[in-house]
């Protein structure tokens, strides 16, 4: 897989975090150093471990799904942007009432948003890629994404995160589709 298809990847596993760090940031009432370097570093984090975890596993199932696994692989990335696109619908709600930069809560956010990275990892087991460049890769994005989604929030809010989520998940299925058509 090239370079650009990582990046493509990328990008669009990263739409969940900088929604997220959208509309974190839009419901804090003063956004801090702090709090961005939190978000940005848990997220970029999460999102660089849960492909190298998919990638095990899928690298356990390649054996028994090696005929299916650009199939397999396309419906997963299909999937997962189906998901986004159908999440991106659900209005946020954000209480002022606690810091979700802290805790629980920030390590909860982190796997929401990163939960798709799993998926991408088994796909990217299944079609044999090396998982270090691209955890590298996607972790780093997230990180960036998330930068800009807390800067972004504190100006426009959640509305823009909904539309970031939308483009992350068309972009997943255009990824899928190309996995499937190029197979």
């Amino acid at each position: 897989m090239n370079t650009i298809t990582l990046l493509g990847i990328a990008l669009a596993l990263a739409m969940d975090a900088f929604a997220v760090a959208a509309a974190v940031a839009a419901s804090l009432p003063c956004l801090t150093r702090r709090h961005v370097f939190r978000l940005s570093w848990h997220f970029g984090l999460f999102q660089f471990l849960m492909p190298v975890i998919g990638w095990f596993l899928g690298a356990g199932l390649l054996g028994v799904l090696r005929n299916a696994a650009y199939l397999v692989a396309g419906g997963l990335l299909f999937f997962l942007g189906l998901r986004m696109l159908w999440e991106s619908r659900r209005p946020d709600t954000r209480s002022s009432h606690f810091d979700p930069t802290r805790g629980w809560s920030l390590v909860g956010l982190s796997i929401a948003t990163s939960l798709d990275a799993l998926a991408v990892g088994v796909s990217l087991a299944l079609v044999q890629v090396s998982i270090i460049k691209a955890a590298l890769l996607i972790g780093a994005v997230a990180a960036a994404l998330t930068f800009i989604g807390t800067r972004v929030g504190r100006t426009a809010g959640a509305y823009c995160g909904q539309w970031a989520e939308r483009f992350g998940g068309a972009v997943l299925i255009a990824i899928a589709g190309n996995i499937l058509y190029n197979r």
